[in-house]
């Protein structure tokens, strides 16, 4: 399993390089987008946002609102470090705390949340490509981190390893050979 600094130097390593595979079909823009999504995700949007690690560090005093995200899964489960379910879950939160951010300070000026989620919309229509290819780099780059890991397979949520293993403990309930059943 790699370290921080490891995950780290690999993402600035691999931006470009994989900014640059966008560079044929969609130019400059691509290349930056791509670009700039691959390091988003390896250095603010990492898997390793369930822990106390250099990702949740760099939010700063904003690292707060990762809080509730660490407490409710654990290290390495499936939520946080599952290709593709991953990534869209550490979006989906934030895209959470941002229409909560909104409701709760419409009454100060703030855009209201449907204003945001028409925004959202307005940018995937006008700019598909170029949203395809950010959330790509956001994806490519939590696959770095899976791959520099090692993980093959991630852990199941707490609830779900509790009740599996609460099931494999009981062998007393059934035995193992059929000569120990009662007839």
């Amino acid at each position: 399993m790699a370290g921080g600094r490891a995950h780290d130097r690999a993402t600035w390593l691999l931006a470009l390089p994989f900014g640059l595979l966008w560079a044929p079909a969609l130019g400059l823009a691509g290349v930056s987008c791509a670009g700039l999504g691959f390091l988003l995700g390896g250095l603010l949007l990492s898997p390793d946002l369930d822990t106390r690690s250099n990702a949740t560090r760099r939010w700063g005093p904003l690292g707060v609102l990762w809080w509730p995200y660490r407490r409710g899964l654990s290290h390495r489960s499936l939520l946080s470090h599952s290709p593709l379910l991953g990534t869209a879950g550490r979006l989906a939160y934030l895209a959470a705390l941002a229409l909560l951010a909104a409701a709760l300070l419409a009454p100060l000026g703030a855009p209201q949340p449907r204003q945001l989620v028409a925004a959202a919309l307005e940018i995937w229509h006008g700019q598909r490509p170029l949203v395809v290819s950010a959330l790509a780099g956001l994806e490519a780059s939590s696959w770095l981190h899976l791959i520099q890991d090692g993980d093959p397979q991630p852990r199941l949520p707490r609830p779900l390893r509790h009740l599996l293993r609460g099931r494999r403990r009981s062998p007393r309930s059934r035995p193992s050979s059929p000569a120990g059943w009662r007839r």
